[in-house]
């Protein structure tokens, strides 16, 4: 029976050509395995023909090796190639040498139903790929790496490829697929986006001081992680931007640790004393950055530490706060963002160090982060950056001008859901909202940590006579003082006497909302900040100017504000209190809070929802 009609005949001409072919089916004659670390770390070579020509510079993916392990590409197999692509391993005078890395394939026809070679093939020669059309020439033989169909066909080795001759990289330079790499190859040449791009980490040891940085990398074929130790670190770092393309060679191929980096590569490099980085300036073909955004409602479902790309807009923005570490007694400083998007969520962000630092908290920048660990803590989720996440403020992608579009066009009033919760909650945190009747029905702070919700609730009565107390004056120390009534002042926490004082805010407010009242604490910086007068002013007022000091109190009495409460209940001796403090208050939004009743009305109704 003829076969001749199952292949593409001349596809494998046209594709060393460069030529995108759609399907093309061709015959495996005869394949070689490429010695690695593991069955994923190795790569198989195949001949292959199309019944015109014969090809043995094409090489299966590591995702492919299954297949040939399992016997599905023997000899004779005819495979339709579902996804391709080929590099320049050389070039010369007669034309230059691709190779063809396979993606995908389907098996046609086993090898053991065909049982023959379809057609009389000949070798492709070297310039064929640029000439008018194949040419048969003799068969080479080198004594490295060769790969036989059993008929004495013998051809070069993917190894015998080229390097840079000097530091002078350019679009002349010829290139291989970050897949095609192993530790078994010494001369190569990448061009490669960079992904992502880590912050320079130092360390300290009985064997001495050292620092790295790592970068992810990205071209048609794979991605995989490149790390720099010192001089190196200091020589590249500075000139590594994130979405930039460069040609890399001479790093050293080992392993990946996959406990650290979760790329699909079984290898990754380290730079050497000898490796060149320059980047690429000519207009690259190479694909963008891809992200698979999850939506932030989705999170809450998500399993902690999975690593999600992510998109959405700064809603709100807590202060940096500064301190010292239990573990290592080194000085942090971190910030938390709350972003949201259209799926009518919001979660929280954790940024630590630079990222904190510098973040634009008087903006509502979109936020996008590629590779956020999911975390949970108080039964909800949040997210954090690790070493291979990286951050774009603004990107000029469609997915965020969508949600950007989303945000300014009524989605910064939208009624939205957190699923985030946290002890500790504060300012620039998004909790859900409660009536103070919920609250109570729920049991809220009855638990082992405490709860947070937020409320509308009008200011009915405040306790003004003991709104202030005078404490330590010392920056760090908030201490109640003890008046000896000699001119001087104890702190016994401090185990001091000072002859001065600081007033501090302590107020006590009942506020309710449609259901019920509750009694309410407000310290210092939230007291002065609604009160619009610092704790001295007060201070000063209640004890030499009681009227003015009356004003200063009623001037809030009888107004709204959106509460961030925290309650728990706290024992005192035999008996326990529902204690509850407010963490943040603000003018209510109007716009933003009837579009939490209209969702409301929704969710009990189902009127109006789509």
């Amino acid at each position: 029976m003829s076969h001749s009609g199952l292949l593409t005949a001349g596809c494998i001409a046209d594709m060393m050509r460069g030529n995108e072919l759609e399907q093309p089916v061709v015959q495996i004659l005869g394949s070689k395995r490429i010695a690695g670390g593991g069955e994923q770390s190795e790569r198989y070579r195949l001949l292959i023909s199309d019944g015109q020509n014969l090809y043995s510079f094409a090489m299966l993916a590591t995702q492919l090796n299954e297949l040939h392990q399992n016997g599905q590409l023997s000899e004779f197999t005819v495979i339709r190639i579902n996804r391709y692509i080929t590099s320049v391993v050389n070039r010369g005078e007669r034309g230059e040498k691709r190779v063809l890395i396979i993606l995908e394939l389907a098996v046609v026809k086993p090898g053991a139903s065909i049982g023959e070679k379809i057609g009389n093939p000949q070798q492709l020669s070297d310039g064929a790929a640029t000439n008018n059309g194949p040419t048969a020439t003799p068969a080479r033989t080198e004594s490295a790496g060769t790969i036989s169909n059993g008929s004495g066909y013998q051809n070069r080795s993917l190894n015998a490829s080229t390097a840079p001759s000097s530091a002078s990289l350019s679009s002349d330079t010829l290139t291989h697929p970050i897949n095609s790499l192993s530790p078994y190859q010494n001369k190569w040449v990448i061009k490669a986006r960079v992904m992502s791009k880590s912050a320079i980490r130092t360390w300290s040891n009985a064997k001495g001081e050292g620092k790295l940085f790592s970068m992810d990398i990205m071209d048609e074929s794979g991605e995989i992680r490149v790390t720099a130790f010192k001089e190196q670190c200091d020589k590249f770092f500075d000139m590594i931007e994130v979405d930039k393309v460069y040609y890399i060679t001479k790093c050293q191929l080992k392993p990946a640790n996959k406990q650290y980096s979760t790329l699909k590569n079984d290898y990754e490099m380290t730079m050497t004393n000898d490796t060149i980085i320059q980047e690429c300036k000519e207009v690259s073909s190479l694909p963008e950055i891809q992200y698979t955004f999850v939506p932030i409602s989705q999170i809450a479902n998500m399993e902690p530490n999975a690593m999600i790309d992510v998109i959405g807009v700064c809603k709100e923005v807590s202060d940096v706060v500064q301190f010292t570490a239990k573990s290592s007694g080194r000085e942090l400083k971190k910030r938390e963002i709350t972003m949201v998007d259209s799926s009518h969520a919001a979660v929280q962000l954790t940024l630590w160090g630079d990222d904190a630092q510098s973040f634009p908290s008087a903006t509502n920048p979109v936020v996008l982060v590629k590779g956020a660990r999911v975390t949970e803590f108080g039964g909800g989720k949040s997210l954090g950056l690790v070493g291979g996440s990286v951050m774009k403020l603004n990107p000029d992608i469609e997915a965020a001008h969508k949600v950007r579009g989303w945000y300014d066009n009524g989605g910064s009033h939208e009624a939205i859901s957190s699923v985030s919760t946290r002890t500790g909650a504060g300012a620039g945190y998004v909790t859900e909202w409660i009536t103070f009747h919920e609250a109570k029905e729920r049991n809220l702070g009855n638990g082992d940590k405490p709860d947070y919700f937020q409320v509308k609730a009008l200011i009915h009565n405040i306790k003004s006579g003991n709104a202030v107390y005078k404490a330590c004056p010392q920056p760090e120390c908030n201490k109640k003082v003890v008046d000896q009534e000699n001119g001087q002042y104890r702190c016994e926490k401090c185990n001091a006497d000072f002859p001065n004082f600081k007033y501090r805010l302590l107020v006590n407010m009942l506020i309710g909302d449609w259901t019920s009242n509750r009694w309410v604490t407000i310290f210092t910086d939230l007291a002065e900040q609604m009160l619009g007068k610092t704790s001295q002013e007060i201070g000063d007022a209640l004890d030499f100017n009681k009227d003015e000091a009356e004003l200063i109190f009623s001037a809030i009495s009888f107004k709204n504000y959106v509460f961030k409460l925290r309650t728990k209940v706290e024992f005192y001796g035999d008996s326990a209190r529902n204690k509850t403090t407010a963490v943040e208050a603000k003018p209510v939004n109007h716009k933003e809070y009837n579009a939490y009743l209209v969702k409301n009305i929704q969710d009990l109704t189902g009127i109006g929802k789509n």
